[in-house]
């Protein structure tokens, strides 16, 4: 029986590998910045009024490695609302709280093929919630957070994203006010869940803690260092401080790469090939595991609510530093790469 040669070629940023150099890296992050920022599709959010006056312009990009080193070009230090973002980290708080099993049974974690507001998915689904990634799983999941009071549950969650962050994270309050005018559809999500006893705390009380953390100001640095905390199984690779478990992380990870894109997640998986989730204020977070995180900030958005430069960005550079988790060949080389669009 004959063997198989093995290659000898180095496969330095093969997803079976390690990260190229600090200065390939830092290379790869400018021009995906340069190639991505006169991508001028897709529409700034306008549903929340305070969103609607957000730049179209501004665009960032921030890859951190779980060595805590830092990579970043553009517009990485300008503030936005957290919004949809914060739905994996509340729902890892969650898990180290009431345990991944109970998590599961109560949340569900399978995608529902609808938009992330669907008040269909909730009566077409027995589960109900579906997944913690989606309003109707999210607000469920915030009912989950420890608390007998809304103030409670607010701490929690703002000192829990503060320690995957690094750093003590604040209210957006002008976001927060418009989204509190502007969250009826939210509020009667909470109250259907109820109806069908799948929410954990007054509906009210709900909806007021998960409008808030959608509020929370964050930076794409920010949104960085948060993703690498999951990268790291739960160690934020800047303070060394572990935030959860390696099981959380795992499972939080597995959610992300399944409903964190919505209706395009199957698209997402197929071309990125990582656990991503998107925000309607413009951020996308991906997580590499073992390797790092990336953040990217443009507020202009494709019909499913994604950013169109943020998901541009986020596959030259899966491709390029070799992280797609179902690659195992060579890293993409200058000029070999198709047109992401």
């Amino acid at each position: 029986m004959g063997t198989a040669k093995r290659s000898t070629k180095k496969q330095q940023a093969s997803t079976t590998g390690r990260l190229p150099d600090p200065g390939t890296i830092r290379r790869h992050v400018e021009d995906a910045y340069a190639t991505c920022r006169d991508d001028h599709g897709g529409q700034v959010a306008d549903y929340i009024p305070g969103l609607a006056q957000t730049p179209a312009d501004l665009f960032g990009i921030c890859f951190a490695a779980v060595d805590g080193q830092v990579y970043e070009q553009g517009d990485v230090e300008v503030p936005f609302s957290i919004q949809s973002i914060s739905k994996p980290f509340v729902y890892a708080l969650v898990c180290e709280a009431v345990g991944h099993t109970e998590a599961r049974e109560r949340l569900g974690v399978n995608g529902t093929g609808l938009p992330f507001d669907s008040v269909m998915a909730v009566e077409l689904h027995e589960e109900r919630t579906m997944n913690p990634l989606v309003n109707a799983g999210a607000i469920a999941t915030t009912s989950l957070v420890p608390g007998d009071t809304v103030e409670d549950k607010w701490q929690l969650v703002l000192r829990g994203l503060s320690r995957f962050a690094g750093r003590d994270l604040e209210l957006d309050e002008e976001i927060l006010a418009s989204e509190s005018e502007s969250n009826r559809r939210n509020r009667g999500i909470a109250h259907l869940l109820r109806g069908y006893d799948q929410l954990y705390f007054d509906p009210d009380g709900t909806t007021e803690v998960y409008t808030r953390q959608c509020s929370i100001a964050v930076t794409v640095h920010d949104l960085a260092i948060m993703a690498a905390t999951l990268a790291d199984g739960g160690v934020n690779p800047v303070t060394g401080e572990r935030v959860v478990d390696a099981g959380t992380s795992r499972r939080v990870l597995a959610v992300m790469a399944t409903a964190g894109m919505y209706e395009r997640s199957g698209d997402w998986l197929y071309e990125v090939g990582l656990p991503g989730k998107s925000g309607v204020s413009g951020g996308i977070v991906t997580v590499s595991p073992g390797k790092g995180g990336l953040g990217t900030f443009s507020p202009p958005l494709d019909d499913a609510g994604n950013s169109v430069r943020g998901q541009r960005a986020t596959r030259e550079l899966s491709e390029r530093l070799g992280l797609n988790l179902f690659a195992s060949g060579e890293p993409i080389v200058d000029g070999d790469m198709d047109d992401p669009r």
